[in-house]
């Protein structure tokens, strides 16, 4: 137990790491070998990971009695629900939602089944599940924080990426920007361990780590069209340290929550409090990058209607400008008209680029902001009456409080 921040800062690591590797990665395997192997590579780690589960996980010791037998038919409506939610999410945007009737179908399968999840628990309770134990207001906090830091995470999984993208470059080429964040977080991350061990509060922690994201968003928000993967590198230092923070202090928030709230203490609550988290987790991420993809998309449409306001035919701008580019194609053209096409064709990927510039901005400050509405919540969490100092003493059974004249 006295081990666990050390644990906590390597899983920190290997999460934050593997979102900033995997574009250099994708872009590796794109350039030089073949766009099949990022769907290999995870099939191949896949069987890694079930060899260290089974080696890693000690098994459980079996009941000596069995006094009622749980029932799965609610877990397999309940997973059932979140699937087709979850898959409503992923494709909502392509689909462009309420219009498209495969949309509607699997949100009318998710809610179908989640009522039968709810009947299914109104009728028969389940003694895997302790719902009630949830109702805390720490618990809910962190739920809250866990579901907005999966959607801060996209500061560098979605808007760096897309910000260099839509200037033609390449998935490698803009990798180094991403990766420049995953080289420190390994040393930040074993550094926040230390500062728990040192005592300080895991709130205080995750608080830092939003504040310095927040500092980081800001100074990408001066982005423009010219800006290259360097333009970055000062600013994902920044992000380096705010990711691990925020993750590690969240992270050792929740352990601490489930340490003194009573989880370890009866099994259907530590299922109930993990199962509960993971699924904020998962439906948390697949939520922030829809909600990042809607915006993105409609403030790109903002902008570049209001930029095409000012690009008018018979405005002599715009056709200044239109003559001046045709002058410059009509030798690489096969005629006039369709040098002036090209010319337009010109213009409008200009206008495009200004337009996702402004929205790449918007982007920043909405990320940015998140992590201020995510102080404030932080704020509001009740403090934590153990510390990480303080777990190996409750392993042991003896008072956590006797830990300071000890």
């Amino acid at each position: 137990m006295r081990y666990l921040a050390l644990v906590l800062a390597l899983y920190a690591f290997f999460i934050e790491g593997a979102v900033n590797f995997a574009p250099s990665i994708y872009g590796f395997f794109r350039n030089h070998v073949s766009w099949e192997w990022m769907f290999w590579l995870p099939a191949i780690m896949t069987a890694v990971m079930m060899t260290c589960i089974y080696f890693g996980i000690p098994q459980a010791p079996k009941p000596q009695s069995k006094k009622e037998t749980p029932s799965f038919t609610g877990f397999l409506y309940l997973s059932a629900g979140f699937a087709l939610l979850y898959a409503a999410l992923d494709q909502g945007e392509r689909l462009d939602w309420w219009r498209s009737g495969l949309f509607n179908g699997l949100v009318a399968g998710a809610a179908l089944f989640l009522v039968c999840a709810l009947l299914q628990r109104l009728h028969r309770s389940n003694i895997l599940v302790d719902l009630p134990y949830l109702r805390n207001w720490n618990t809910i906090l962190l739920a809250f924080a866990l579901f907005t830091f999966r959607f801060v995470l996209l500061a560098t999984i979605v808007i760096i990426p897309l910000s260099l993208s839509v200037r033609g470059l390449e998935a490698e080429q803009y990798g180094p920007a991403i990766f420049w964040t995953a080289v420190f977080e390994l040393v930040l991350a074993f550094i926040g361990a230390l500062l728990l061990y040192k005592g300080i509060d895991s709130h205080l922690l995750m608080a830092i780590g939003f504040t310095v994201i927040a500092f980081a968003c800001f100074i990408n928000s001066a982005f423009t069209s010219a800006w290259a993967p360097e333009n970055y590198f000062r600013s994902e230092l920044l992000m380096s340290v705010g990711q691990s923070f925020a993750m590690l202090g969240l992270v050792s928030s929740l352990i601490l929550q489930a340490a003194f709230s009573g989880a370890l203490q009866a099994p259907q609550r530590a299922f109930t409090f993990s199962a509960f988290f993971h699924t904020v987790r998962l439906l948390g991420g697949q939520a922030g990058v829809t909600l990042m993809q809607h915006f993105i998309a409609d403030r790109e449409k903002f902008h570049s209607n209001l930029l095409g306001l000012h690009v008018q035919s018979a405005n002599w701008l715009t056709d200044g400008s239109v003559h001046g580019l045709a002058a410059g194609l009509a030798g690489r053209s096969n005629g006039f008209v369709i040098a002036t096409g090209r010319a337009l064709e010109v213009i409008d990927s200009k206008l495009r680029l200004q337009a996702y510039s402004l929205t790449i901005i918007d982007a920043c400050h909405c990320i940015a902001w998140t992590c201020v509405v995510m102080l404030l919540a932080t704020a509001l969490l009740r403090k934590s009456p153990m510390s990480f100092r303080q777990l190996p003493y409750l392993q042991q059974g003896s008072n956590p409080s006797q830990e300071g004249r000890s």
